[in-house]
């Protein structure tokens, strides 16, 4: 079929591969190169990466409801448009040019967790399982009715990064299976229901915080959920420590939460409200990312420190 993606992210990047495959894919629409670091240097966003790989032209527009845009996009007389964590808002004269539609990848199984964090709500919510929805694109966020879903387990230890990872070759396949029901007729859209809906909100800074009086189980979630971003953090003698890896283990804690209570050669176990947690990579102030194991050479812990919420 003949198509335009729109994606931006890295978990859209096997989608769009995927479908240049089997489909005609007249151009690529991403989000605009924004810079990063000290030199703000501009950097190509993953599909952009992509795109160009693969030869396929790309637009990148600031402004989407000028009608500029919705000239640009008739004139690539699309049959369908697919879209993959594209990032911005579209408006119905848009959504009405493809005569078949828009197709939708969403990395939950709606309408648990419509909007922009599906994946870390999973995570943080201690879901045991999420999946992938295809689904039609409308005005209202995450709304539109489901053409095919698929479930996937979440691993015990798996952070926010990982799981994106397969829930992007996931959609992927998933994609290609939705696009060949709509092109031989047979694709079936299924409404959600209401009453089950999840909303979900962007992640925050402030959000990585440990509150160490929740549960060790809690404060696993949030440690894996806050990969590769804000990290989950707290405080030691007023500075800022950030913990990229933690274990659950057995055990009741005995001390107030956020003591270490035990230093071995590769973990801190420290005490929360409820149960014991292994601290296996952390991120000491100015430093970078380490196990725990070196950073114990060369630096001092004793048993009997607290993290801190708070400084």
């Amino acid at each position: 079929m003949r198509t335009v993606f729109f994606g931006t992210p890295d978990i859209a990047v096997p989608t769009l591969q995927a479908i240049e495959a089997l489909h005609e894919v007249t151009a690529v629409v991403c989000q605009p190169d924004k810079p990063q670091g000290r030199s703000k240097k501009l950097i190509p966003p993953p599909v952009k990466v992509a795109a160009e790989a693969l030869g396929i032209p790309i637009h990148q527009p600031t402004k989407l409801n000028d009608g500029n845009f919705e000239a640009w996009l008739q004139e690539q007389a699309p049959e369908v448009c697919v879209i993959a964590a594209y990032g911005r808002i579209l408006k119905q004269p848009v959504l009405d040019i493809p005569p078949q539609g828009w197709l939708n990848v969403h990395p939950s199984l709606l309408p648990k967790y419509r909007g922009p964090s599906p994946i870390r709500s999973a995570i943080l919510h201690g879901d045991s399982e999420t999946g992938v929805s295809i689904m039609r694109l409308v005005l209202e966020m995450d709304a539109g009715d489901i053409l095919i879903q698929e479930h996937t387990p979440i691993g015990d230890n798996e952070n926010a990064v990982e799981l994106a990872k397969r829930l992007g070759m996931l959609g992927a396949d998933l994609m290609l299976k939705g696009l060949r029901q709509l092109e031989e007729g047979a694709a079936v859209f299924t409404p959600q229901d209401p009453k089950q809906m999840v909303e979900c909100q962007m992640f925050e800074k402030s959000d990585g915080r440990i509150r160490w009086n929740t549960s060790a189980a809690t404060i696993h979630c949030l440690v894996r959920a806050a990969q590769p971003w804000p990290i989950a953090h707290c405080h030691l003698d007023g500075q800022v420590y950030r913990f990229h890896e933690t274990e659950r283990i057995e055990g009741a804690a005995k001390a107030a939460p956020g003591t270490v209570e035990t230093i071995l050669n590769d973990r801190l176990v420290v005490a929360t409200d409820s149960g014991l947690i292994a601290i296996t990579r952390i991120q000491a102030p100015g430093k970078k990312v380490m196990a725990v194991g070196d950073f114990l050479r060369g630096h001092r812990l004793e048993p009997g420190v607290q993290f801190t919420d708070i400084v």
